[in-house]
């Protein structure tokens, strides 16, 4: 498994474009802006993009991805269901921030807890993980003990909640129940900021 980190937009948030080595096929995951900018980072690479993978549908997470899905001619996976109106009130999240016009966006396929995603010979595991917003998922690969976490733990910190659809006690269910039972070297990167490992998180925050 190989992995390119690109943060994009005013957010920072951390587009991946993750690939398998073998067959050199190719996700997009989370790709919030800057689709141009992303299309020169797939080239660079020579990777083949066959996916895009979203983790939930804040615009910061979801801004480019109806653009790319057109241009490379692939679906949209992801996220949970539970995130529909979200992603029907995009013009709405980017009314609210002050960002450009953003049409509503429905996935090809949503994501429920526990499925498997395959990318080339990599393999994933879906976890539901409400909290941040009601369909929020996180991409695990058991075997390269790896997540991409989208906005439900950071190092040193967990999503906000504050945002449309956002509770704490399901925030929290989710990080005790789907996460913190893993294994302490999962590495995870999450949607903004630095990566860290469940055990360092469950180590040095208190809340957990």
């Amino acid at each position: 498994m190989k992995y390119h980190i690109i943060p994009v937009t005013s957010f920072k948030q951390n587009c991946s474009i993750l690939w398998c080595q073998e067959t050199g096929k190719a996700a997009l995951i989370d790709p919030g802006g800057e689709a141009f900018r992303l299309r020169q980072e797939v080239s660079a690479l020579g990777v083949t993009v066959q996916q895009i993978w979203i983790t939930h549908g804040h615009l910061d997470h979801v801004g480019a991805a109806s653009e790319l899905a057109a241009f490379y001619r692939v679906p949209i996976i992801g996220p949970h269901y539970e995130d529909k109106p979200l992603l029907q009130n995009l013009p709405g999240q980017c009314q609210l921030f002050g960002m450009e016009f953003i049409t509503p966006l429905i996935p090809d396929h949503w994501l429920i807890d526990r499925v498997m995603l395959s990318l080339g010979k990599l393999l994933f595991t879906v976890l539901h993980c409400p909290g941040h917003s009601p369909g929020h998922v996180v991409f695990w690969n058991q075997a390269e003990k790896f997540i991409f976490m989208g906005d439900v733990l950071f190092k040193n910190g967990i999503g906000r909640t504050d945002l449309p659809g956002g509770n704490i006690k399901t925030l929290m269910h989710s990080i005790n129940y789907q996460l913190m039972p893993l294994a302490d070297d999962i590495v995870f990167l999450p949607g903004h900021g630095l990566m860290s490992t469940l055990g360092d998180e469950r180590r040095n925050q208190s809340i957990l």
